[in-house]
């Protein structure tokens, strides 16, 4: 086939370059942002020539086409088709009864339409397409040029343990005051108090309570980071307290650099409600000199539906990690109250902590009606570098927040020591109140 005539002042292209639709070997891997979709359609679409649709829409052209869309427009900028994967592979026919026919599609989208930009990747890979039905966006492979774009968490999974002054060898216990929102700083001030008492390492602000008139954040630090020192003195245990930062822009960067003058020794972003790239902004301020936990909340409309979105180990993990969060609070999947499934679940674990270009790994925090019941299903499940996430499963505690927080401490202990709750509990009494009142894995659902 012969090459495309061009302008004299134009560089020639080969004759394929402009085409949507290519081979996985004849593209630069390296260049190009890899998206995987699944989709469904009618059996009588042929998914590689709507790939090709889907590819010109979101990269250099539209509905019609435009004199602008020169070839040498596309050659540089237009996405192709790499992949179109039938499942069940028919080969002689679509059998009758079948209306629909589903495929795992992928499309290379060029490098330097997206920079280093995620919201611009975002709007490439799943802008105007995610208006299709049965459309979901499974997975990115970026190329090492992209990545190595993206700083990542600042401190990363074991700076957590830094900065506590601990070595590693069990998991963190973290605590959510509660309840979420709507009480003073003197009752938020007492129930830290005794939570720290406990054995909590981290205590964070529920997501749902930030810089509010009723409760302010920076009068927070100041008021919680005395009674840190205070606590140290009496127990010999640092505690970190993650307040949370989340504002309106541009004013929550403020916000935390206030916060951070205030003391703060960590602090919390709803990181999708405030969206990636405003986190990524505080992790990569030099002023912000504190680990960053990410909260997983508004993730559920993103990646809830099986046939729509964004598949929860993107959202949760890879887009987390890459914007810099230290750790991310994820809904547990062998018990508490959210509906959330094991092997997603742990595919978004290896998302935050599997080797990721040059990105130090964030810290898994799963969460979200943990009790000491749950806590040798989440060492056995992660081991001892995790942090445990537990709001009610303290503060419910007949004993008080200060007990609940023991409890929570001898699971933990009885866990790393691979000993049973039931005999633990036979000399720590905390622990035996807490399987009295939770005497099974929490497995209520929201």
């Amino acid at each position: 086939m012969a090459k495309k005539k061009v302008p004299a002042d134009c560089k020639e292209i080969g004759p394929f370059a402009d085409k949507p639709i290519a081979l996985p070997e004849g593209i630069d891997m390296e260049n190009h942002v890899i998206a995987t979709y699944w989709v469904q359609a009618d059996k009588n679409m042929d998914m590689a020539i709507m790939g090709q649709f889907l590819a010109i829409e979101q990269t250099t052209g539209t509905w019609v086409p435009v004199p602008g869309e020169t070839p040498e427009i596309r050659a540089g900028h237009v996405a192709k088709v790499i992949g179109v994967y039938e499942a069940p592979y028919y080969e002689y026919g679509v059998p009758p009864e079948a209306a629909n026919r589903q495929y795992v599609l992928q499309i290379a989208f060029p490098a330097a339409n997206v920079e280093d930009q995620l919201p611009m990747m975002l709007t490439a890979v799943i802008g105007n397409i995610s208006l299709v039905p049965n459309f979901k966006l499974l997975d990115l492979r970026l190329p090492k040029a992209t990545l190595d774009q993206y700083n990542g968490p600042k401190f990363g999974a074991d700076g957590w343990w830094k900065a506590l002054g601990l070595k590693k060898g069990r998991p963190l216990l973290n605590n959510m005051i509660k309840p979420c929102s709507g009480y003073p700083l003197e009752v938020g001030a007492k129930l830290f108090r005794e939570a720290a008492m406990g054995g909590c390492d981290v205590i964070k602000d529920d997501e749902l309570i930030a810089s509010m008139r009723y409760n302010d954040a920076v009068k927070r630090v100041r008021a919680y980071m005395k009674i840190e020192k205070e606590v140290y003195e009496e127990t010999g245990e640092h505690t970190l307290y993650a307040v949370n930062v989340t504002d309106r822009l541009p004013r929550m960067f403020d916000l935390a650099r206030r916060c951070v003058d205030a003391g703060a020794n960590s602090i919390m972003v709803n990181y999708l409600s405030v969206g990636p790239e405003a986190m990524r902004a505080l992790a990569d301020d030099p002023g912000i000199s504190v680990p960053i936990l990410g909260h997983m909340d508004l993730a559920g409309a993103y990646f809830m539906s099986p046939v729509q979105g964004i598949a929860s180990p993107l959202i949760l993990g890879k887009f987390a990690r890459l914007c810099g969060a230290d750790s991310v609070v994820l809904p547990f999947s062998l018990g508490g109250k959210a509906m959330y499934m094991h092997d997603r679940f742990m595919s978004t674990v290896r998302n935050l902590t599997y080797p990721m270009g040059g990105l130090k790994p964030s810290l898994p925090m799963p969460s979200g009606g943990i009790t000491p019941a749950n806590v040798a299903d989440i060492v056995n499940t992660l081991g001892k570098d995790t942090m445990i996430g537990s709001g009610g499963g303290i503060h419910a505690h007949p004993g008080g927040p200060r007990a609940g927080a023991r409890a929570l401490r001898q699971a933990i202990d009885a866990a790393v020591r691979g000993i049973g709750l039931e005999e633990y509990a036979k000399e720590h009494e905390e622990l035996g109140v807490a399987l009295g009142v939770w005497n099974k894995k929490t497995d209520f659902k929201i």
